[in-house]
């Protein structure tokens, strides 16, 4: 058994190396070694300090290849001198240079200077107690030209105090910018996975059932109250841009009228302790009260929207160098203008839920067993018609279908079909575990999201935003989202349970239950995890610079990019000192609130 094991082992590895192109004999060739020998000196040399320099040059003009008629070479003058053993030669060939006039004992830079003054690699020397030297050079091949071309010896001196260069200025922008790219994906990361962690809990998720009939007649309603929503919610918001736009007072004094009438609606909508249930018209006051105030918070939002992008625009020519900060409030003040259709969404399907709630929990339940069943049925056939025919129109819209026919009539029949066999065979007797379905759809994104590389994300997002780090700050915090949601899941499945049913025992919500039973278990951890995940994400940014997302992995692609080894060593040296000190910072953290 031993030796088949051994014997498929070296299968499995000889296969391997043929898979991967190990080849031993291309690192043996005395061509790779010389590239690797310099690179690893280039980057041994990094480019951070610079000097005033004061250069020294001779030049000697070569013909390659050797004319009909040679030229007349200059004589020689005063200062440094080269001269050749043959003024031209066939590329390959070997020519003699001796100069003279140069400083004693110095490292001069002997190089072929072709026609287009390219900067080509050459060899050192040094010069003599006398600033002599002499050398042997082989003249680069394919390099022909009509007119002559030069030899070129260079020493260079440093003169002066060192001062940082400018690859060091550069990279300081750049890293800065790669943590502030980390910083800002981590951030709104965070904040976007933190509720998604409790949806991806299997412990919190699978105890939430609810009746068929309620969750068929909420997947219906639900569309509804998303549309009604997002259209209201960026009327009413224009409205308040239009209101504050034309004049700043103006709306200042709109803002403090709406928003006086926004709290007293809230107060009218919430009110206060009773010791009667209300009556009906108390419950449509509140009803009313509740949605002025929603309305009038869309205006409000508007209006600050607009305020803001005002103050911002002003203050931005009007600080100084703190001018990023009247910049900072205009954009957040125009992403606000554009989450306000999101915003009236997400507000239209919660008032639509709180508004079929009762129906789907208590009056649908407590009809007799046949009509309860005939109307899940056909809440079934019109969820699986409504939701397949919005799948056919996504459908239509991607691949521009022309016939409504093949993407949205045909859909609604097959979905029909389908919602009224899952109505016919639903129990609707026993509650259906949406917590489940809900657990299982939220890991199936999370899974989906963590499978795609930022490097990928980073791509899609520069198409959308363009090249640099917005693009780069969008590709990772989705990344964060993912990771983070499902470390916090997992941190919420293994908390103890006995605070969770001590809570639940005492007739707490499922709200009052996870705030005061699961996050205090949760917080330590959750800390560690975000701050391993700005880390990471320090690390993936230099990474996506690659590919268009900014910061110092940009920087550090182009100079990989152009052989500029001595610039890449910086980009390289200042990574490592940021994760490093990244690491000590987030260490100390931990240590004093985990």
């Amino acid at each position: 058994m031993t030796v088949v094991i051994i014997v498929a082992a070296i299968v499995i590895y000889a296969y391997g190396f043929q898979v991967t192109q190990v080849n031993l004999e291309e690192t043996a060739k005395p061509q790779r070694q010389q590239q690797l020998v310099r690179i690893i000196r280039a980057l041994a040399q990094p480019d951070l300090l610079t000097y005033q320099q004061e250069v020294t040059k001779a030049q000697a003009p070569v013909l390659i290849p050797c004319p009909a008629t040679l030229p007349t070479v200059p004589a020689a003058g005063d200062g440094p001198s080269l001269t050749l053993s043959k003024p031209c030669a066939n590329g390959g060939e070997q020519i003699t240079i001796v100069g003279s006039g140069f400083p004693a004992n110095a490292d001069v830079a002997v190089r072929f200077r072709p026609e287009s003054l390219a900067t080509l690699p050459g060899i050192s020397i040094r010069t003599d107690a006398k600033g002599a030297f002499s050398t042997t050079f082989t003249l680069p091949r394919n390099r022909e030209a009509a007119v002559a071309q030069n030899m070129e010896a260079e020493y260079k001196r440093n003169i002066g105090r060192p001062a940082f260069s400018d690859t060091s200025r550069e990279t300081w922008n750049k890293i800065i910018e790669t943590i502030f790219m980390a910083l800002l994906a981590t951030t709104l990361g965070t904040v976007l996975a933190f509720p998604i962690g409790f949806l991806a809990a299997n412990n919190l998720m699978r105890s939430i059932t609810s009746p068929f009939t309620a969750i068929m007649l909420s997947l219906l309603t639900l569309p509804i109250g998303l549309l009604a929503g997002s259209l209201l919610g960026g009327q009413f918001g224009r409205w308040g841009i239009s209101l504050g736009g034309g004049n700043v007072l103006l709306g200042v004094g709109a803002l403090a009228a709406l928003g006086a009438v926004m709290l007293i609606a809230l107060r009218v909508g919430v009110g206060g302790e009773e010791d009667s249930l209300p009556t009906r018209p108390q419950r449509v006051g509140r009803v009313a009260g509740l949605m002025i105030a929603g309305l009038t918070l869309f205006i409000n939002l508007g209006l600050i929207s607009i305020l803001s992008q005002s103050l911002g625009a002003y203050l931005s020519t009007r600080v100084g160098s703190l001018g990023f900060l009247g910049l900072f409030l205009a954009n957040v003040a125009h992403v606000l203008e554009l989450l306000l259709p999101l915003i009236g969404a997400a507000a239209g399907m919660a008032l639509v839920s709180a508004l079929t709630r009762p129906l789907g929990a208590k009056v649908l339940p407590s009809l007799a067993y046949a009509p309860r069943r005939a109307i899940a049925v056909a809440l079934a056939a019109l969820n699986g018609a409504l939701y397949a025919s919005l799948i056919g129109a996504a459908l239509g819209w991607l691949y521009r279908l022309e016939n409504p026919t093949n993407y949205l009539v045909l859909p609604a029949v097959a979905g029909a079909v389908v919602g009224l066999i899952i109505g016919l065979r639903a129990d609707v007797e026993t509650p259906t575990p949406i917590g489940q379905v809900v657990y299982f759809i939220t890991r199936t994104v999370l899974n989906a999201l963590r499978a795609i590389e930022p490097l990928i994300m980073v791509i899609v997002f520069a198409v959308w935003v363009g090249i640099g780090p917005f693009a780069g700050v969008l590709a990772l915090c989705l990344h964060t989202i993912a990771s983070l949601g499902k470390l916090y899941s997992e941190q919420v499945e293994s908390i103890q349970s006995g605070p969770l049913e001590a809570i639940t025992a005492t007739g707490a919500t499922r709200l009052q239950t996870i705030v005061y039973a699961v996050i205090p278990q949760v917080v330590p951890p959750f800390i560690s995890f975000t701050l391993y995940r700005w880390d990471i994400n320090v690390r993936m940014s230099t990474i996506i610079g690659f590919a268009g997302g900014g910061g110092i992995g940009f920087l550090l692609q182009q100079n990989i990019n152009l052989l500029q080894y001595r610039q890449a060593s910086v980009q390289m040296l200042a990574i490592a000192l940021v994760v490093a000190s990244l690491d000590y910072l987030s260490a100390a953290i931990r240590e004093h609130y985990v």
